[in-house]
């Protein structure tokens, strides 16, 4: 079988991540182009991982008939056109989180996929993490009976910077994105309503933004069960990721994953490895089995495993919870999307 054939659209830190993961772990894929709006960082990546053809506009990697599947990487304000310039080029889609930030337009891009019939995989590379599947599994399998709670905590090493928090949509639907989706996929269940705290005691440039850096939100799932997620912007010991479901028959837990296991024990305590410090680090296994799922999608014709309605209900979620900051109020996700079902 021909190994599928890639454009990759931005060629940023995502961007080469993607094209190296193709180039050097999954043999069922080619990476025959890329492009940028800044060339020369194409032209680099081209040049140091062997891909063949390099660019400025997306529309010259839209046009190619080689190219059956492209990887949008580029900025967020970017992505509902790629998508939806790719599905009526008839291309196969990966898209980086989020969709979009406005609800409609995330409406009109699928509406593009579905008429068009092409695939399309969001990237909540997460979901593909070991660990995070291990747990999965075992609430599927039913080990820990009707799941009653579960918790979230995701803290980042430092801060962004407030050109960054600027164009990011906020913690809501930047940073608690991604726990939105793992709250969905680790419970097997829809959330129903929101309810948000946050504050500003990292940074006080991002309050000037009017955003937060600090924030806990409580889930309610359709089944009745309680979710609680905190994120901070900063950790100090380094890249803070885990979970844990409980439930009638137990619990599942899943702690941070370090380089080493090894402890040294001495006159002055016990003392072991750091936690991973950035997110490439911690998710090295996550991202290239993200790629390995999405080529293999192709190569069967069957849905990917993250959809684009899984890119969607994260979003709301993220409006639900910054209006409920807003407000001081639980707000149910109909308020945000009414369509919702």
């Amino acid at each position: 079988m021909k190994p599928i054939r890639i454009g990759i659209i931005g060629a940023g830190r995502i961007g080469r991540l993607h094209a190296e993961n193709l180039a050097r772990h999954i043999p069922d894929a080619a990476v025959i182009s890329i492009a940028d709006v800044f060339q020369e960082a194409a032209e680099r990546c081209a040049g140091e991982l062997g891909i063949p053809k390099a660019f400025k506009e997306p529309s010259r990697i839209f046009e190619d008939p080689d190219v059956e599947a492209v990887l949008i990487c580029s900025s967020t304000d970017t992505h509902a056109s790629l998508i939806e310039q790719a599905a009526e080029a008839g291309k196969h889609i990966f898209c980086e989180k989020p969709i979009a930030l406005d609800i409609p337009r995330i409406n009109r891009s699928l509406a593009a996929v579905e008429r068009t019939g092409v695939l399309m995989q969001i990237g909540f590379n997460r979901r593909f993490d070991p660990n995070f599947q291990r747990a999965y599994d075992l609430v599927a399998a039913g080990k820990i009976g009707r799941p009653h709670v579960l918790r979230i905590t995701s803290r980042d090493p430092e801060p962004p910077p407030p050109e960054y928090v600027k164009v990011s949509g906020g913690i809501f639907l930047d940073m608690m994105i991604h726990d939105f989706d793992m709250a969905r996929y680790l419970m097997q269940d829809e959330v129903e309503e929101v309810y948000a705290a946050g504050a500003v005691l990292v940074d006080p440039r991002i309050g000037d933004l009017g955003d937060v850096d600090t924030a806990a939100v409580t889930l309610r799932f359709r089944s009745g069960a309680i979710g609680v997620i905190d994120n901070s912007r900063r950790a100090t010991y380094g890249y803070d990721q885990r979970a844990e479901v409980f439930g009638e028959k137990g619990t599942i837990i899943v702690s941070n994953p370090k380089p080493d296991t090894a402890v040294l024990s001495n006159s002055s305590g016990d003392s072991g490895s750091p936690l991973y410090h950035f997110f490439t680090d911690r998710y090295t296994e996550a991202y290239i089995a993200e790629m390995a799922a999405f080529i293999a999608a192709i190569e069967g014709g069957k849905i990917p495993l993250v959809t684009g309605r899984d890119g969607k209900i994260p979003v709301v979620m993220g409006h639900a919870a910054k209006l409920s900051y807003e407000e001081h109020r639980p707000v149910r996700l109909t308020e945000i999307d009414p369509n919702l079902v």
